[in-house]
């Protein structure tokens, strides 16, 4: 009987470690600027990373982050509160995109994405709004292929606003990711098909898009 409740322990143990949240300090020595500027910075009273993308970078959905030092993530959760706001070189097009790249490879050419599209979550248009969150991989499969290939599929709508913080939660297993959005009980995005596979691991990046001046804060990261 003692040998089976010590089995019990140390199984409960094992759980217990395998899915504890790890608290990520955004200080700059964690970080590292993958074509994005980053500053350290107070915001509202809390001290936020603030990640803007380079100018030169043209083209969108690209590896524009700040990538997270010495993490490797392959399934678990990744939550973190956002705030986005559009810089005033932004354009009439420019959403105020703001997310989580994950699963990023080594010399950031391969990832996963889940952002969001905070000024279409109450734009009086309903296809800007069916269009508030978005999935893509990069290289090969970004929001216009997809939106092409597949419409409806990978984008969802959310009730969500500029210059407000938002809490992301994506939780992720195999080929399957999910977006929760402010402790929502309910996911408000279900992607069954990640297109670089379940036996992908890599970085987790802090990701924004042209227009944007994002800001992050809380991020917690559970591998399992």
């Amino acid at each position: 009987m003692e040998n089976v409740k010590f089995v019990l322990i140390i199984g409960f143990l094992a759980v217990s470690t395998s899915l504890l949240a790890q608290t990520i300090k955004l200080e700059a020595s964690q970080l590292e600027a993958h074509q994005t500027y980053l500053s350290i910075e107070k915001l509202m009273g809390k001290q936020v990373l603030r990640v803007a993308k380079d100018t030169t970078i043209k083209a969108v959905d690209e590896p524009t982050y700040v990538r997270i030092k010495g993490l490797d993530f392959q399934d678990g959760i990744i939550e973190v509160k956002v705030l986005s706001r559009l810089l005033k070189t932004a354009r009439p097009s420019d959403r105020g995109f703001i997310g989580i790249a994950f699963r990023i490879d080594a010399q950031n050419s391969k990832f996963e994405s889940i952002y969001i599209r905070p000024t279409n979550g109450r734009a009086d248009d309903q296809v800007r709004r069916n269009h508030s969150i978005q999935y893509f991989s990069y290289p090969n499969f970004k929001f216009d292929r997809l939106r092409k290939e597949a419409p409806e599929t990978f984008e969802s709508y959310a009730d969500m606003g500029l210059n407000e913080w938002i809490t992301l939660r994506i939780e992720v297993k195999g080929k399957e990711a999910k977006l929760f959005l402010n402790n929502s009980q309910y996911p408000v995005l279900l992607v069954k098909d990640l297109k670089l596979g379940d036996k992908v691991s890599g970085g987790i990046g802090l990701w924004v898009d042209v227009g944007t001046e994002g800001y992050f804060r809380d991020l917690k990261v559970i591998k399992q």
